[in-house]
């Protein structure tokens, strides 16, 4: 975050200082097309360093989606061995409780596997809407590049 906020500080500072808006009152002998080409030079830097604006935000963004996108992954691997043999211990146990009843040992697998295949079907299924809800928490909005183009917005209406 705060090598974020150092280079969006250093494009703030890289840009131009000079009134460019008193150069055609300094040269009043200028020609409408110098004035025009001038004109769409400052628009194109402008522009130019909006998006490297935009660019940094969207990458500091990026970096954040993929440590978590790396972390899920890494954690859904791990969780898959454990629910396999989780599942296994588990589905045994279950047909343990089913020992008393007078059904085959084959029936009873059958029971105790398909009892723990639910019970991990509905945890997966919680799992699954908790980390759907924190992600939808999440902005994807570059909110200093918005703010900067509503400002020029103004600016632009402002001078025509």
């Amino acid at each position: 975050m705060q090598e974020r906020n150092k280079k969006l500080t250093q494009l703030i500072v890289e840009m131009p200082k000079e009134n460019r808006g008193n150069r055609a009152v300094d040269k009043p002998d200028q020609s409408l097309a110098t004035l025009f080409g001038r004109l769409a030079d400052d628009l194109t830097e402008l522009f130019d360093a909006k998006l490297e604006l935009l660019k940094t935000e969207l990458k500091g963004e990026m970096v954040s989606y993929a440590g978590g996108a790396a972390l899920i992954v890494g954690g859904a691997v791990v969780g898959v061995v454990g629910f396999a043999l989780l599942n296994t211990g588990v589905a045994f146990f279950v047909s343990m409780l089913f020992d008393s009843a007078n059904i085959s040992s084959t029936v009873r697998y059958g029971l105790g596997f398909v009892i723990t295949a639910l019970l991990y079907l509905i945890i997966g299924a919680i799992s699954i809407l908790v980390a759907k809800g924190r992600l939808a928490k999440q902005r994807f909005i570059p909110e200093k590049t918005a703010l900067e183009l509503k400002r020029d917005k103004q600016w632009l209406q402002e001078e025509v």
